[in-house]
């Protein structure tokens, strides 16, 4: 099954990315879209040995949806997406949705949020799946088996669906800015009543910053701002995505071209094993070129060896002449003398006998 999961992973991306586009969080436009791309035939053509075993990969794929940095429109279409395909599926009995006891904080916070927007719909879907017993409450996300290696694939998240970060807008809310300046003006009041009023004591009592709580929320306000900003600008540069590739191409480009020149441009370090020898090149001017390098046209070895090496006298006379051999076999050594003596002496006493 797991040739199955990239198919599922795209159609359940694509499901997704429409209910996103339609900007609600409602059941009704959400079943427009399944009846549109006919998702329930999605269990169809599986025998019945591959039933339950799809139904499970395609339930963990779409409860991998359902759970945080995805927005809270996506988490939606992701636990709508589990209630349909927890009842069209063709396996008896029916499989029911993992879920980690880790993630279980996660969904009745998501349930709290729904239920404070007045989100309805989306109240009843969830609890309907927990009064089906949909919810299979395991210790592992996955399923364990033992003897058994597996190369783990990392699914790649779809970026379009992710939350922008809010962590500094939960932090600094209405509630603490208020608790904040209240310690802060008891921590001042406390401050000047310790010392008495005297010019040193007003001074050491100024240092308290006055406008702590209201720079704390400007800040937050201007990140805010900047964020949405943000989001605004890489939507414009989406609609020149053909512009801004080339561009970028052009500016690697020109990168690499620099990194080059400055490469060949700096000469090139000796090794430290050879850095202890001065090496000489003594370079005649008939064999350098107008660049500065020796030409490529260089004497033969014959030719170098005539020029560098100089040899006089009796040995330039040795040098010169030719040694040549013949007849190895007419050469007269002891040793061949010898073996000659030895044969006759041996033929003669034959003789005799």
């Amino acid at each position: 099954m797991d040739f199955c999961l990239k198919q599922v992973q795209s159609d359940c991306e694509e499901l997704l990315s429409r209910f996103q586009r339609s900007e609600s969080v409602r059941f009704e436009n959400f079943s427009e879209i399944w009846r549109e791309m006919k998702f329930f035939q999605i269990f169809y053509g599986t025998t019945k040995r591959q039933k339950r075993m799809f139904a499970r990969l395609i339930l963990d794929k779409a409860y991998s949806f359902f759970l945080p940095p995805f927005s809270f429109q996506i988490r939606v279409g992701a636990l709508y997406l589990l209630y349909s395909l927890y009842g069209c599926q063709t396996a008896s009995p029916q499989e029911q949705i993992r879920v980690p006891l880790k993630d279980w904080e996660d969904i009745k916070r998501f349930e709290k949020d729904a239920v404070d927007a007045q989100h309805l719909d989306v109240v009843y879907i969830l609890r309907q799946l927990m009064a089906q017993k949909a919810f299979y409450f395991t210790a592992m996300p996955t399923l364990l088996s033992y003897n058994k290696k597996r190369k783990l694939q990392k699914s790649l998240q779809c970026v379009g669906f992710m939350e922008p970060s809010s962590r500094p807008q939960e932090l600094v809310s209405t509630e603490l800015l208020e608790e904040l300046a209240h310690i802060h003006g008891l921590y001042g009041k406390m401050k000047g009543s310790v010392f008495p009023s005297t010019e040193q004591s007003a001074s050491s009592v100024q240092l308290i910053r006055k406008d702590l709580v209201l720079e704390l929320r400007r800040t937050v306000v201007d990140f805010y701002q900047w964020q949405c900003k943000k989001e605004n600008d890489e939507d414009e540069d989406d609609g020149g995505e053909g512009t801004s590739l080339q561009q970028e191409c052009s500016k690697r480009a020109d990168l690499l071209a620099s990194i080059k020149s400055k490469a060949f441009g700096q000469a090139s370090e000796t090794c430290r094993s050879r850095r202890h020898r001065h090496v000489e090149l003594n370079v005649s001017s008939n064999e350098v070129g107008s660049s500065g390098f020796p030409s490529a046209q260089r004497l033969s070895l014959k030719a170098r060896t005539k020029r560098d090496v100089r040899i006089s006298g009796d040995m330039r006379k040795e040098a010169e002449t030719r040694t040549q051999i013949n007849r190895l076999t007419s050469l007269d050594f002891p040793v061949t003398k010898n073996i000659q003596k030895t044969q006759k002496e041996v033929s003669s006493e034959d003789d005799d006998a």
